[in-house]
């Protein structure tokens, strides 16, 4: 299984950054990264058809939310079969700022997973507990839970990649131990068996404050296959060190 290094740009960027991101991101893919990994971004919504027009041969792009409707009075939202229509792969779903500051709960995510998958787009569907949830002993009832409302039944290792990010460490400088995240991804793996025959084969993404310097431990780390990056994927040669971590 190759290893998915993922980025989400968040509220970042422009037409020109965009261009040249993902022109010098292009430039840095040789054999041995493409033989070890694949690549996904996730711009804000108005810079994906720039990002669609410069993304090369082996980037894929996806979008950082869709809605739960097909169309309709919706305004400010996007729908399943848009993001199919101009020509992105994949959907960021449940991402702990959604959650926080949209007040999506689980069934919202899984929800929008299914509408995604009608549409034949990959949900990259996020977890994970907060500081205070992980200091009273609860991240493994948090996390539980939402694998087990957050995805929905229909999820397959084809169409769902989990990705967790404790919400402690994401843009705050601290990092998992690679104990801690060896542990969680183990029973996110467990979670997972307990209800999709093809468990073995989904990919479950690391996603807090994933860095050059991080990377590799992270990286080798047992049932982590690849990361959902943010503030590292804004720099080419940060993202390019972190995939080149995985090899």
């Amino acid at each position: 299984m190759k290893k998915l290094i993922a980025g989400n740009w968040k509220m970042n960027g422009s037409q020109a950054m965009t261009q040249d991101l993902l022109g010098e991101i292009n430039s840095g893919l040789n054999g041995a990264l493409l033989d070890n990994c694949e690549f996904l971004v996730f711009p804000p919504s108005l810079y994906v058809p720039t990002a669609l027009k410069n993304n090369g041969p082996y980037m894929r792009v996806g979008v950082q939310d869709c809605s739960v409707h097909e169309s309709g009075a919706y305004t400010g939202e996007i729908a399943a079969p848009m993001i199919k229509d101009i020509g992105c792969s994949h959907v960021l779903l449940g991402h702990s700022e959604r959650r926080q500051y949209h007040g999506e709960s689980d069934e919202t995510v899984c929800d929008k997973a299914k509408a995604a998958y009608v549409q034949d787009l990959v949900a990259v569907i996020c977890v994970g507990e907060t500081e205070s949830q992980r200091e009273e002993g609860k991240a493994f009832d948090v996390v539980g839970e939402q694998i087990a409302k957050a995805v929905p039944e229909t999820a397959t290792a084809d169409n769902t990649v989990i990705a967790y990010e404790p919400v402690w460490a994401i843009g705050t400088g601290k990092t998992a131990s690679a104990d801690d995240v060896a542990e969680m991804h183990s029973f996110i793996r467990e979670k997972l068996a307990e209800r999709f025959s093809d468990s073995e084969n989904f990919y479950i993404l690391y996603g807090g404050s994933m860095k050059p310097e991080n990377a590799a431990e992270l990286l080798n780390t047992p049932n982590v296959n690849g990361g959902l990056i943010g503030g590292a994927s804004l720099k080419a040669d940060q993202f390019l060190a972190i995939a080149k971590a995985a090899t």
